[in-house]
């Protein structure tokens, strides 16, 4: 019978002590139309630094980095470096020696999964000041925090995870013995 009673209050204490669905759906309401709302892109970047700020351990930069829209082949003759781990259509590039994001045409500052490029561009202007072995080691956490984000729109992030922790590795390729 004590079994009973401890299982009881138990299963109370979960119920109380629990949030609610409808609770945190409406709380990744107040999120979601938060971000929408913003009315230039400096407002959006902010709302989104607001998000990173908790988190991620990388602070906010003092000056927010310029973000401007390009078209497919300017990103690709901007890529440089990076080019050895894009894969597939580039959707955003970070140029940490202009502190400068860059997201590629078409891209709808309404839309979670445009927004979510130009939160992982943020990611890289904040780990700018710090050492990687490799500019690809700052993609897997970028990824991360950009799969959160997307996590709280109810949205899934498309990426190739495999190919992300291969090149997050730094280890050279097409080594071959002499």
């Amino acid at each position: 019978m004590l079994w009973l009673r401890f299982a009881v209050a138990s299963a109370a204490a979960l119920i109380v002590l629990c949030p609610t669905l409808p609770r945190a759906e409406a709380e990744t309401h107040v999120l979601f139309t938060e971000w929408q709302q913003a009315d230039s892109m400096a407002t959006l970047a902010s709302v989104l630094d607001d998000w990173l700020d908790v988190w991620t351990d990388w602070p906010r930069r003092e000056a927010a980095p310029h973000v401007r829209f390009v078209g497919a082949w300017q990103a690709a003759a901007r890529q440089g470096a990076t080019a050895n781990f894009q894969r597939g259509r580039s959707r955003g590039l970070y140029d940490p020696n202009r502190s400068e994001v860059l997201l590629v045409r078409p891209c709808d500052p309404h839309e979670a999964d445009d927004v979510a490029v130009l939160l992982h561009e943020l990611v890289h202007h904040r780990q700018a000041p710090h050492h990687w072995y490799c500019p690809a080691a700052q993609e897997l956490p970028a990824y991360r925090l950009q799969e959160a984000w997307l996590s709280e729109q109810g949205r899934a992030v498309d990426v190739n995870w495999l190919a992300v922790v291969l090149d997050a590795g730094c280890t050279p390729r097409d080594i071959h013995p002499e």
